[in-house]
Parts: C-alpha cells; structure tokens; sequence
C-alpha cells in the first residue's frame, strides 16, 4: 500500500501542446498537474503565486508536506522536486518566506473565535488542516531529524540487523514502542487498535456517513489472546470513479493462502498501477468475479472472532467496502517517531531478514505481503516490545536512507534530493540565513542550529516589535507567537458545544405538515437543495427557520461572515448536478467569466461523483452573475454562495452520529467556559484572537511583494488527547490564475 502514495508525488513531464479542456471524467488531477506544468513553462514573466485548489483529499497536510513547500519555496524546480500537495507557480519571483506561529491554538480556536480572527479569515486565501503537532512542531516543519547515538552504524550492512558488535546505545524508555507498550511482552488484545485510534487513522466504522454502503463482515465475537490471526493485503487500479479493488489476498495463521482473488472493477480502468500492483488488462479481462462476490467470500471465511493483520490496513478495507471490529494494523504496531511510519519492505527486512517486493518483479506480491504483516505481527506477539526497540529501527531506517542516498553527497543536486534535508540545509547551500524569533520560555533544536539566527524576547510584544525591523533582513523567517493553552476540560467543552452549534445551524425546521405526510416526498425535496443527513418529523412548526438556541442567535452574523472568508468569496455551491452539467458546463464555460477552478467533490472512500460542485471566481461580482445563470430557466439548478471551506467541511464531517444533538434541545453554556470567557486577560485566546490577527496584519501589509506567508496554529497535544491545527497561507500581491481548474 506503501508504493501508492509514493506514486502520488510523481510529476508530469512538460509538454508543448496546444492547452484543452481537461476531461472532467478522467485523471481530473493528472490534467491540472499537466496544465499548470504548462503554465510554468509560458516564456512572459509573471507574479509568484499559489494553485487555487490544493490536492490532500482531505483537505489535511502532514508536517512533511509542509516542508516540502518550504523546501521548495528556498530552491526552486532546479535543485528539489515541487510540492505533491499543491502547486506554487514561479518560485524565482518569491522575495521571502515569513512562517507565523501561534503556539498553543488550534483549529477549534480558529473556528471558535472564528468572528475575532476577521484578518486571518479575510486576507489568506488557502487553509487546510494539520495534523496534531509532535513535541517539537518546529522541528518537524523545517525537516530537522532527531539526533541520536547510532554507535558504528557505518559498519551495518544494508538491511541488516544490528549485531552484538555494533549494537547502538540508545534509551529504550524513550523509544516509542516502549513508550506505548511498555516492556514487557503484551497479549493479542492489546495490539488491536481501539475504536478511536480506528477512527483517528480513517478506518470504516459502522454508522459514519462515509461508510454507509459497507458490508460488516458479522464477526462480533469475543476476543482473546487466542482468537485466530489472518493477514490481509489488497492491490488497487485507478478508474473513472477512484481507486477500485483489483487482487484481494487473506492468508490464515500457519501461512496457508486461503483466499487470493483478482477482482474486476465496476468502472473504466483509466490505470493498472502495475508497477505496485502487477495487475495488466491482460490478467483482468478474462475475470468476472466482482466486488460483492469477494465480500460474501471473506464474510462466509472468517470465524466470528478473527482479527485481520495488514499494513496500513484501512486503505485495504475501504478498496474492499467492508468494515472489521477487530484488526492489528503493523504500520502502527511498530510505532515510530513523529507520527510517521516504517514501510512494510522494510520491516520485513530489519525484523523477519527476508526480502519483499524487489525491484526485479513486475509489482508486489499480494500474498506474500498478507503472509509478511502475519509473520510481523506474530513476531511482535512472541518477543515483546523490549526486543523490538533494541534493534533501534529509527536509526537502522535513517542508515538505510544515508547509503540509498549514496556516500557523501557531493553538490547541491545531491544534498536535497535526500529525504531528510532540511530547510536550513537548503537555506545554506544558497548561502543565506534562517530567521527565528521567539519568547525565552520557548525551547526548539531550530535555536541552536548553526544556520539559524535566534532572537529571543521576553514577551510576544517584543517578538512582533524584532520582527518588524529584522525581517527584512532576511529571505526566511519564523516568527513565533506564545499563547497559554485552554485546559484539556475547557478544550474538550468547547470543542463538544462548537460541534453543536455547527450541527445545529446545519438543521431547518419546516412545517406544518400533518401525521400522514409523505415522508420520502419531503426529503426528496430537501435533497435538491444538498445532502440530507437526517430528518425528524415535527408537527408544531409553522414556518422554514433555523432553530433559535443560545448557540445559533449570532448565526446570520456568522453566515455573513462566512460567506466573506476568503476562501468561499466568489465561490459558489451548486445542488442537482450531473454528468450533463459538467459537459455543459465545458461548452459554455465563455459565459462565466473569470471561472478560475470547478470544485467536483467525490466521496472519499468508494470515489462516487457527489450531486453537488462549487464554482471558484475571480470575484465576487462573477460569481453573483453565473449563480442568476445557473439558477435560470436553462440550467435549473440550486445554489447559493458557498458557506464551508474544504477543511471545515472535512472536520465537520467526522463527527460521529451518537455525539449529534437532537435538534432543537436548549443548549447551555458549560460553566466553566462561561466563567472562562468572563475573565479576558490579555492572552486570553479570546483577546488573542482580536488582538494579534490584527498586529499581524498590520506586520502583514508591511512586508514586501512576492512574501510567501503562513500563519500556523500547530494545534494542542496532551496526556489527554490531542486537537489538529490549522494552516493558512498566502503570497503577498499574490496574481490569481484566470485560467479554470478541475479538482475531484
């Protein structure tokens, strides 16, 4: 499953063709690569700026991914590969980098002071979730990797397992593995992931929105340290609606193959993957065994209590549409640092000392991929987590990149094509400096690299005050901003009551309607208007209306406010939508002028085209005039000016139904947010966020044309849990492409 993300960040060769249409029924995101590939190629120069429409399907941009972008944004296309997630048009035209941080926020401060964060929300046209934040946030974003004692790693071979002659000398109580398992041997029962790590790592579970047509496969056993072990492994092709099943293998406890299917997709393969999955038309166009065939086999085989071993094993249960209670993942059984993850060539390597998935074969080996996490599992079960952290598989991985990368690179070309270069290794090469400003409280390994100016202040007035008279000085800064963080209590209060009141503004009341109304009628009059995730009969209400609440009396303000953030301003959201308007919709695209992008949202997990699009303008005005268009006589479509950016979307969307409000029930406040909001002290995230959006808008306008700029909210982690971030981003008199895109 691995390979298949690598293969995302492939980059399309430049081409000299007369520019088309991209076809909005095949490769969507392949044809805007191929333009904007196009488009950096065109010989008139031009202003530095950003794509319209980012790539991470769910709208969540790791930490790697964010240092890609800086990386990038230091060198250029010359001397390290673009970003795979979005898209920044002449880097050479880029004058600076200003990276602001607000350490101690997160997404949920944003959207809870959503009305106080009015510049941030205004002026930075692309946002997109972060993941939960390491204990060193800093770190990760600029590439820096953790320094550890590797002993004489130069002499371990490739692959190899470290011997008693050269065992590193490492802290196994820091080790992550030790950290989560401790060091004693553990039972079947503690490696299967609980509900919310199932839930945190995208699994389909039964009840979420996105899961709805998945087949349970009825195994509600009790589970013990006995229950029986299968590995599981599935290879996927790209068709005209995603990524589609091709090869399902399910190998039992003693090795024995007992399943190993090849599947035909239900689309038009517009890809094999074979590479990855040895799959060719060749092999699957005599086949005829189906999805729901599969499906009905692996239910009829597996015992009530079976627990189903993978690597990265919910992507595998997505491509097969089903949902399992029980399952060990070991891409998350062999914990590793930073929230990454080993590969599954490489752990079979370093652990089990055989080789999978060579270079030689034409893709992997389904089977031999099942039968390997197995063997994985089995290992960590039999030894415990105290041997595994003694073999130190961070620093056996970091070797192996070291002699991938070759001995001792020898210019610029080699230095960051490295995997583990940072951003201050770049910034060097190009004989300039990083600037870091920071509160004394504030500790991070970027203070002392040797590449990096510190400036160290005692309050975040004195950080904002050096930042207006040292950045200009240099072509890279990170300002950081030091917030006190809401108790986890408090967090976990607000987090539950803005989750309500979304919910809540999300519901209509209408009526009357007597007791023999035609329920299916209703709802399918409301889903003309858009998805209907539920609906309850009431019989007292006398007119269309949002219920009133103490948590939804503020929102036509806020449903103003929204519609002005700027990422939907000059959007516009579309209902009733078909393979027709699309086609129509190319036709006739000069009648809407200044149509930048065509947002076609697919369901992310079985790939099924919505009924429903956004449109992207130039500005306001024309989206006003193609939405009288569109709502005319000739299209007859619904639609409105768009209301919920893509990441707000995305986190709105995992709420899980039980932790729904029942319409119209009076919400109070809780009292300890209450007393909470009382007390506005002045970093209070309240005041912060009035307060410091402001200055930093301020600081804002004065930096020069072409600044790259991020403001960060890294998010909070705790013993108790953890909340995403928040990223948004900008170029300072940023030029906006006139020229439409087309994002599934």
């Amino acid at each position: 499953m691995e390979p298949q993300r690598e293969r995302a960040g492939r980059h399309l060769k430049k081409g000299r063709k007369r520019r088309r249409g991209p076809n909005m029924l095949v490769g969507a995101a392949e044809a805007m690569r191929a333009r904007w590939e196009l488009e950096e190629s065109q010989p008139e120069a031009k202003k530095a700026r950003l794509s319209t429409i980012l790539f991470a399907e769910n709208c969540e941009v790791t930490h790697e991914q964010l240092c890609e972008l800086l990386k990038y944004a230091v060198l250029g296309n010359s001397n390290v590969s673009k970003p795979s997630w979005c898209q920044l048009f002449h880097q050479n035209q880029l004058n600076n980098v200003v990276v602001f941080v607000l350490q101690g926020m997160s997404q949920l401060h944003f959207y809870r002071f959503y009305m106080e964060f009015g510049f941030l929300r205004k002026a930075f046209t692309h946002k997109f979730r972060l993941p939960p934040p390491s204990s060193n946030f800093l770190a990760d974003i600029i590439g820096l990797q953790k320094k550890q004692t590797t002993g004489d790693l130069s002499k371990m071979v490739e692959g190899s397992l470290p011997s008693s002659s050269s065992k590193v000398s490492i802290s196994l109580q820091n080790d992550p593995i030790i950290q989560k398992y401790g060091s004693k041997k553990v039972g079947l029962t503690r490696c299967l992931l609980t509900k919310e790590e199932m839930k945190t790592f995208h699994f389909p579970l039964q009840g979420f929105p996105d899961c709805e047509n998945f087949v349970p496969t009825k195994c509600h056993g009790s589970i013990t340290d006995n229950s029986p072990l299968f590995g599981l492994n599935c290879e996927m092709c790209l068709t005209s609606k995603g990524r589609e099943l091709t090869r399902i293998s399910l190998v039992a406890e003693g090795g024995c193959c007992v399943m190993d299917e090849l599947v035909k997709p239900d689309n038009k393969v517009l890809d094999y993957l074979t590479s990855f999955s040895g799959i060719t038309k060749k092999i699957l166009n005599p086949v005829t065994t189906k999805l729901k065939d599969v499906q009905r086999q692996l239910k009829a085989l597996l015992p009530p209590d079976a627990v189903l071993v993978g690597h990265s094993l919910g992507l595998d249960l997505r491509a097969l549409k089903m949902i399992h209670p029980y399952v060990i993942d070991t891409s998350l059984l062999y914990v590793r640092e930073q929230g990454r993850r080993f590969k599954l060539k490489f752990l079979a390597k370093a652990i089990l000392g055989k080789d999978i998935q060579c270079p030689d074969r034409l893709g992997h080996d389904a089977t031999e991929d099942a039968r390997t996490t197995l063997e994985l599992a089995r290992y960590f079960l039999k030894y415990g987590p105290k041997k595994i952290a003694e073999l130190n598989l961070e620093a056996l991985a970091s070797h192996q990149e070291l002699l991938a990368a070759g001995q001792g690179p020898r210019n610029t070309a080699e230095v960051v094509q490295q995997s583990n270069t940072s951003v201050l290794e770049c910034l060097d090469l190009m004989g300039q400096k990083l600037l870091f400003l920071t509160r004394e409280a504030e500790t991070s390994e970027l203070s002392s690299s040797r590449n990096c100016q510190t400036i160290k202040c005692l309050t975040n007035k004195e950080v904002l005050e050096q930042a207006r008279v040292e950045i200009p000085l240099f072509p890279f800064s990170i300002v950081q901003f030091s917030f006190e963080p809401f108790s986890y209590k408090l967090t976990e209060e607000m987090n539950k009551r803005m989750r309500s009141k979304w919910t809540e503004m999300s519901t209509v009341y209408a009526g009357p309607f007597s007791k023999n109304c035609n329920l299916r009628a209703v709802k399918r009059l409301f889903k003309s208007f858009g998805p209907v995730r539920s609906m309850s009969l009431v019989l007292e209400t006398h007119q269309v209306q949002r219920p009133v609440t103490e948590l939804t009396l503020d929102s036509s303000t806020l449903v103003k406010e929204l519609e002005q953030d700027s990422e939907n301003r000059g959007t516009i959201y579309l209902s009733g939508v078909n393979q027709t308007f699309k086609e129509h919709l190319l036709q006739q695209s000069n009648i809407f002028l200044g149509l930048e992008a065509v947002i076609l949202p697919k369901d992310l997990k079985s790939g099924k085209q919505k009924k429903y699009c956004f449109l992207k303008f130039k500005t306001f005005g024309s989206a006003q005039r193609a939405l009288n268009i569109l709502k005319g006589k000739d299209w007859k479509l619904k639609g409105r000016h768009a209301l919920t950016p893509r990441h707000l979307h995305a986190w709105l969307r995992g709420i899980p139904p039980e932790s729904r409000r029942t319409p119209g029930v009076r919400v109070i406040p809780p009292p300890s947010e209450q007393q909470a909001l009382q007390v506005l002290k002045v970093d209070h995230p309240k005041i912060a966020a009035w307060r410091w959006g402001r200055k930093i808008g301020k600081l804002y306008h004065s930096l020069s044309p072409g600044t790259l700029c991020l403001i960060l909210l890294p998010g909070t982690k705790s013993t108790h849990g953890s909340f995403s971030g928040l990223g948004l981003m900008g170029i300072k008199d940023e030029e906006e492409s006139t020229t439409p895109k087309i994002c599934s």
